[in-house]
């Protein structure tokens, strides 16, 4: 702006800029050097938004790599299991795989279990936000958002043919059936035969042989 120019005093008079000691002789920066900043600044914010954005994917791809593995898993076990006859309405129905709360697997389950049948019945899924929700289904899976709510789901299925799988192992955890374990960046499961027979369920053995038998009330260090 220049000297000659006008402004507004706090009492609302008209003052010029030169009688408020503004002068427009301050140094101004070159355009070339503008332009340089400019693109500096460009630059910057790229980084930080390519770095938000591919860093997050890398999470995603690991956390999905996980969990595409653990789904071929939940097949494997339903495959591996036999329910009681009065678990089905008839020899057609679905084996209802339900997840409680958070879904980790985004679409690997679905994908995995696509057109797939164990002894003539088809597999669906069932999503249950809160153990309150939970209708019939044959294999529950939960995971760690479901941290506090392991006595309620547990006391909810008590005495029904569910095969409970879960990713938590601690000690709260070990009346689960089938707990998946990290070792080496390895996915492995621990068994707990004697409460799967306790819910009439009857496990194979060659699902036995590669899992790690856990006695009930005991997680294993």
């Amino acid at each position: 702006m220049n000297v000659g120019e006008r402004h507004f005093d706090s009492h609302g008079c008209i003052r010029s800029l030169g009688e408020l000691g503004i002068s427009n002789d301050a140094p101004k920066i070159p355009f070339d050097v503008q332009r340089s900043l400019f693109s500096v600044r460009c630059s910057l914010f790229l980084f930080v938004i390519a770095f938000l954005l591919f860093g997050n994917l890398t999470v995603q791809a690991q956390v999905s790599r996980e969990y595409q593995l653990k789904a071929v898993f939940l097949y494997n076990f339903a495959q591996f299991t036999e329910w009681p006859a009065n678990a089905f309405a008839d020899d057609k129905s679905p084996i209802v795989i339900g997840i409680v709360g958070a879904d980790p697997f985004g679409a690997a389950l679905e994908q995995t279990i696509q057109g797939e049948t164990v002894g003539g019945h088809p597999l669906t899924i069932q999503h249950f936000p809160r153990p309150a929700d939970i209708k019939t289904c044959h294999l529950l899976f939960f995971t760690q958002s479901e941290n506090r709510h392991v006595e309620e789901i547990l006391k909810t299925l008590q005495d029904k043919p569910v095969l409970t799988v879960s990713d938590m192992d601690t000690p709260m955890t070990s009346a689960v059936m089938i707990r998946f374990v990290l070792k080496n960046n390895k996915v492995h499961f621990r068994v707990n035969a004697e409460a799967a027979h306790a819910a009439n369920l009857s496990l194979s053995s060659k699902l036995l042989r590669v899992a790690e038998a856990t006695p009930p009330g005991r997680t294993p260090p």
